[in-house]
């Protein structure tokens, strides 16, 4: 910290992290006394707690070059834990002009799915000082290592860019803090979020709740079929999903709530001995541009019912016997066949 700083000034420190969560993870900082230096705690608008230290006299290297406190961080859990890091504070003359952002906070907007490297946006701070001591460098704050597998920051232009593939529907938005740091140890803090753009990248998925197969043909309209469910993980128009059946079987598929569909008896009853199954497409497309499909088929088959009388193949037979034909003798033989399979079509003659 240079001699001159006047009094007043802050400097943030690093902020404590805790895995737990709730009261268990809230987090209360403690510094040991000293006449020239305080503790403040900056909340930002995502309820992060930013440590301070703030200098409450003039300094003088002169007099005393070093300063050794300890930041204390307590959580709420009961009983408590907490953990100390050492502050070892060193005076100088010279470099009084910490980095300052052009912005306090930094937004962006990138389409999920980009090529790594891509240029997301760029920060920028600047330092009054002269020589090395106005030299800035960037780099992260105490970020999650997740945020580092995803986005760089070059140390020299302060371009952040993508170092992985984004996707929407795991993350749509990311916050993270980014520090300046001049040649002197001075270092200046702004906060980005950048926000994930949802494109068309997932195929509508078609899951069959429940199939009634085989149905009976003599099932009255309206009787329900299938039940099946139509999901699509995109947002917006890339996630409404239309659904339409290709066959012109006596099906209809009718939407209810939730986004789910059930597939009816339409109109008619079922005939099996016009058909004994049924074998349909179903499409569901996505309002995305270009449209993703995603298609499955579904069987169902005709359960024969006893719709169908035994018909002869001839309405009359006349046959002309002698008087003295045999006992047991054949006289004519009759058929008669039924159009229904099973013991619903075997015919017996009396």
């Amino acid at each position: 910290i240079g001699e001159w700083i006047p009094p007043g000034a802050r400097f943030p420190l690093e902020m404590a992290r805790d895995a737990d969560v709730g009261s268990n993870s809230l987090l209360t900082y403690q510094l040991t006394d000293n006449p020239s230096f305080t503790l403040a705690v900056k909340e930002s608008a995502g309820g992060k707690k930013q440590p301070e230290l703030v200098l409450e006299r003039a300094l003088d290297r002169e007099k005393q070059s070093s300063f050794q406190l300890v930041l204390t961080a307590v959580d709420g859990g009961d009983p408590v834990r907490s953990g100390t890091v050492h502050i070892r504070i060193n005076i100088t003359d010279a470099n009084d002009n910490a980095p300052v952002f052009t912005k306090s906070v930094y937004e962006a907007r990138v389409r999920e799915n980009v090529p790594a490297g891509s240029l997301v946006l760029r920060v920028l701070a600047t330092d009054a000082d002269a020589g090395s001591n106005g030299r800035v460098s960037y780099s992260f704050g105490n970020v999650p290592d997740g945020v580092r597998a995803l986005f760089s920051v070059d140390s020299q232009s302060g371009e952040v860019r993508t170092a992985g593939p984004l996707d929407f529907e795991e993350q749509s938005k990311y916050s993270f803090g980014l520090e300046a740091r001049d040649g002197g140890g001075l270092t200046g803090h702004c906060e980005v979020h950048i926000n994930i753009t949802d494109e068309n990248d997932n195929v509508p998925e078609i899951t069959m709740l429940s199939v009634s197969s085989p149905v009976p043909e003599d099932a009255p309209a309206g009787t329900v079929v299938a039940l099946l469910k139509v999901r699509d993980r995109d947002s917006g128009e890339n996630g409404e999903v239309s659904c339409e059946l290709s066959d012109e079987a006596p099906l209809s598929l009718v939407k209810s709530s939730g986004g789910s569909y059930k597939v009816l008896v339409l109109v008619k009853t079922l005939d099996r001995e016009e058909a004994a199954f049924h074998e349909l497409v179903l499409r569901a497309s996505d309002g995305g541009e270009p449209a993703r499909t995603g298609t499955t088929r579904i069987r169902v088959a005709v359960l024969d019912a006893n719709d169908n009388a035994p018909v002869f193949s001839q309405a009359e037979y006349t046959v002309r016997v002698p008087e003295d034909v045999p006992v047991g003798s054949t006289l004519v033989i009759v058929t008669a066949t039924d159009a229904d399979e099973g013991l619903n079509g075997l015919v017996k003659f009396s």
